[in-house]
């Protein structure tokens, strides 16, 4: 086989990465793993990184992985303790969690009005 042209990508637009900060708290929160760690640390102030491994059945250098993304996306932070360090989750994130998961629904207190979608009728 001979290639030709092959310094010319068959993508012309580059991939596009998410720069949306809600985006981005979403999507990190949305993998099971992470799930079970922000989890963890909702139920504790604070929770030694070497503590994770038990609670998602994973290796360390996964746990490393998912940290990082929780981290990059705000959720939380880290303090080095010694060798160890120990993380929390920051208030300021599940604030912002809560506010866009209250958007999805009625205000608490209203009643939700009844809507009717059309009827899709087969055609054969």
């Amino acid at each position: 086989m001979i290639l030709v042209n092959i310094d010319i990508c068959q993508y012309s637009n580059p991939v596009k990465r998410q720069t949306d900060a809600d985006v981005l708290l979403l999507q990190a929160a949305a993998d099971p793993t992470r799930l079970a760690i922000l989890r963890q640390l909702s139920d504790c102030a604070e929770v030694c990184a070497c503590d994770f491994t038990a609670c998602c059945d994973v290796s360390q250098p996964t746990v490393s992985h998912h940290l990082k993304v929780l981290r990059e996306a705000g959720w939380i932070e880290g303090e080095r303790r010694g060798t160890w360090i120990w993380y929390s989750l920051r208030p300021e994130a599940a604030a912002r969690f809560s506010e866009l998961a209250g958007r999805f629904g009625p205000p608490i207190g209203d009643q939700p009005a009844l809507r009717r979608l059309p009827v899709v009728e087969a055609h054969p």
